[in-house]
């Protein structure tokens, strides 16, 4: 049985450990600390949609590539996996662009000035609630599934499929809750963009 301790390469670990810290400490600085305009003019409006797209595309290609590992079939789990990573990252890039460039979108805020009134909050309701607990799920399980993610490729690559799978129980269904969570996250939120 494989363990941790079985002669692993230390650095793509540490590299591992510091993307997993990195990536979220950057998306949160972006979150708390506005930057909207930094690109000039660069209209990025589009890009939650295009979001919503790669978040959803990924949903399908996670259980594609679980269906395929189910059936046996390496191969296609392999491209189902690679295609899933690649639409994190572009996902990623996309996001971190579009808050370094566009504004925030407050939900039930239904005038577009970034202010939620007493009457707008009333608007909303328990819908904002719902809205907002999903939210918090998805973010704080975005960041939870960063080192999972890569430590499955990690193991994956190395061959080290006994630690590959007991990283994959933890790592597929969140991975699966994060980008199916972040389509319904764009649906409740999107009749709220300016």
């Amino acid at each position: 049985m494989e363990t941790l301790n079985q002669k692993l390469n230390r650095g793509p670990l540490i590299t591992i450990g510091i993307l997993s810290i990195a990536i979220p400490v950057v998306v949160a600085i972006l979150l708390f600390i506005p930057q909207t305009g930094k690109l000039g003019d660069l209209d990025v409006s589009f890009l939650p949609h295009l979001n919503a797209i790669i978040n959803g595309t990924c949903a399908l290609t996670l259980f594609l590539g679980f269906y395929f590992i189910k059936k046996g079939n390496q191969e296609l789990h392999r491209l189902m996996m690679f295609i899933s990573f690649a639409l994190g990252a572009i996902f990623l890039v996309s996001y971190v662009v579009y808050h370094f460039q566009g504004g925030h979108t407050v939900f039930g805020d239904l005038n577009a000035d970034g202010i939620l009134s007493d009457s707008e909050k009333a608007t909303a309701g328990t819908s904002r609630i719902i809205y907002l607990v999903l939210l918090l799920s998805h973010i704080v399980l975005s960041a939870a599934v960063v080192p999972l993610v890569l430590l499955s490729i990690y193991f994956a690559i190395t061959k080290r499929l006994t630690l590959h799978k007991k990283i994959v129980k933890w790592a597929y269904p969140i991975w699966e809750y994060v980008a199916v969570s972040g389509v319904l996250v764009y649906l409740m939120i999107s009749p709220y963009y300016a």
